[in-house]
């Protein structure tokens, strides 16, 4: 007797990834962490824009994985207010690779923010667009990429819905 195959997990739904680069801080203080840079003056106003821009275009996660790094929160924070969200330690200084890792941990999510760094965050961008993590042109603070899926999140799998750079 023949079966027919079921579609995969990943075939059934389509996801979307958001990435939200953490908008302009101030400079290292000495002797302080550079986890603890808080965001600029700037860097308030490209966060509540990035905000703006994200409820402007329906944008909304479904869940928001976030960098420890008080100037991801911040941004965060001033983006969408109060939002629940996850602290993600593995987002601070992490390698491409490493956030499709985080990506994949949430294939059940259709729609995941991650807010974070660069240049993770620029190298990520380019290689599930294009294939190529050498390919990417930068990804400016308070910047967004939103990637769309129709299958498995891999390199070339994405498609560039939008960007936006304040």
């Amino acid at each position: 007797m023949l079966r027919a195959s079921l579609p995969l997990p990943d075939e059934l739904m389509s996801r979307e990834l958001i990435l939200l680069r953490h908008a302009h801080a101030n400079p290292a203080q000495a002797g302080a962490h550079d986890a603890e840079r808080a965001l600029s003056a700037r860097g308030v106003t490209e966060a509540e824009g990035a905000g703006a821009w994200l409820r402007g275009h329906a944008a909304l996660p479904a869940l928001v994985l976030c960098s420890p790094a008080r100037r991801a929160g911040q941004t965060l924070e001033h983006a969408l207010g109060r939002i629940d969200s996850l602290v993600e330690p593995r987002i601070y200084e992490a390698s491409a690779g490493e956030l499709i890792d985080l990506v994949d941990e949430h294939a059940a999510v259709p729609r995941l923010l991650m807010v974070g760094h660069n240049p993770g965050f620029e190298t990520l961008v380019a290689l599930l667009t294009t294939g190529q993590s050498g390919d990417f042109r930068g990804m400016p603070p308070g910047g967004i990429a939103w990637i769309e899926f129709a299958g498995a999140v891999e390199p070339g799998a994405g498609r560039l819905k939008a960007f936006w750079a304040p």
